[in-house]
């Protein structure tokens, strides 16, 4: 699985990050690298609650 990690400033200057081949996997920071850095964590949970729940593929 090949994930990819977009980011958008915000009309309220907010940075949104998220990753579309996770559904609802999205986060908000101050800063461009706090956005990816929250998304990031959050789409490593996903995925390892996923393999725990045998949602996916081991193959990642």
């Amino acid at each position: 699985m090949k994930l990819t990690f977009e980011t958008e400033l915000e009309d309220d200057d907010r940075w949104l990050a998220e990753v579309p081949e996770l559904a609802g996997v999205m986060a908000y920071g101050v800063t461009r690298m706090e956005a990816m850095a929250k998304v990031e964590a959050l789409a490593f949970r996903t995925l390892a609650e996923q393999l725990e729940n045998g949602e996916v593929s081991t193959q990642i």
